[in-house]
């Protein structure tokens, strides 16, 4: 596996578009407000989290919040946990940046920011945790909502020869591995949510009620079992759009495209660097103005 940040496998940078790529990331800094910025590109996967501490330990002098860059298909829910915990360390405000896709664990590191940032064409996805088996990462959700269906079958007499065969090769270490890994992934949304997304979060927009930390709690794990339920998503990589999110979720989703100089920094610096990265072969990739 190639990363930015393991040095004995990193072919030689092309210096031109190294510092093209640093001037479109720092410009898009410049158009938050003055704020760091960090991408993580690629699956979230055991790595990418000592990538991101060692990027945020080589800035001398650090701004009082950062906007990550997250262009992901998903991965680990020990190493998101990992990583939000060690952006926090160091920044009081995160805002993350969804140019693309941030789906299943990359949702839930996109929803653990301040605020998240979208257009029209950017999609998170179902929080579906992955687990590693047999050297892959496999959606822990369609396991445990394939094993339910085969018990409710058997329960009631109707389990063929065939799907006795299947329900017999489930692994019961397994399913309650997948099980412990979906109840995560909802205890970690709540906890995010009601802390940082929800923090201004006063009153309500209607009644104008005053809002309570259990009023936080309780959208947040509304939200949080939306996200992990694979009967209304219908697929692990179902895409869900910046209306949806805001619709039938009520989340505060910003539009970067409502702010032009934004939009074309965000633009410019992603085409760049996902061109970059294919062409490179790597498969992670963690970027900031000091760290390639």
């Amino acid at each position: 596996m190639k990363t930015a940040f393991a040095e004995e496998k990193m072919q030689p940078l092309d210096d031109q578009i190294k510092n093209e790529l640093n001037r479109r990331i720092a410009k898009i800094g410049e158009n938050l407000g003055d704020m760091d910025v960090m991408s993580i590109i690629g699956a979230i996967e055991y790595g990418v989290d000592h990538g991101v501490r060692d990027a945020l330990e080589l800035k001398a002098r650090k701004k009082p919040g950062i906007a990550i860059v997250l262009e992901t298909l998903g991965g680990l829910i020990d190493v998101v946990e990992r990583i939000v915990q060690t952006i926090r360390h160091f920044y009081t405000e995160v805002v993350v940046i969804v140019p693309n896709t941030a789906m299943s664990a990359g949702t839930l590191l996109a929803l653990s920011a301040d605020r998240v940032l979208m257009d029209y064409f950017s999609r998170l996805g179902p929080i579906d945790p992955q687990i590693s088996k047999d050297g892959k990462l496999v959606p822990a959700l369609s396991y445990l909502n394939q094993y339910e269906k085969l018990n409710k079958k058997a329960a009631s007499g109707e389990l063929t020869t065939a799907e006795y065969a299947m329900l017999k090769q489930l692994d019961l270490g397994e399913l309650y591995q997948f099980e412990r890994a979906k109840e995560l992934s909802v205890e970690l949304l709540v906890k995010w949510l009601s802390q940082y997304k929800f923090k201004n979060w006063k009153r309500t927009q209607s009644a104008k009620q005053k809002v309570s930390e259990e009023m936080k709690q309780d959208r947040a794990d509304k939200i949080a079992r939306m996200l992990s339920d694979p009967e209304r998503w219908h697929s692990h990589g179902r895409g869900i759009d910046i209306f949806t999110l805001r619709k039938e979720l009520h989340l505060q989703i910003e539009d970067f495209s409502e702010k032009e100089e934004l939009r074309e920094s965000i633009s410019h610096y992603f085409a760049l660097l996902a061109n970059y990265v294919a062409r490179q072969q790597m498969t992670i990739f963690v970027h900031t103005e000091e760290f390639f």
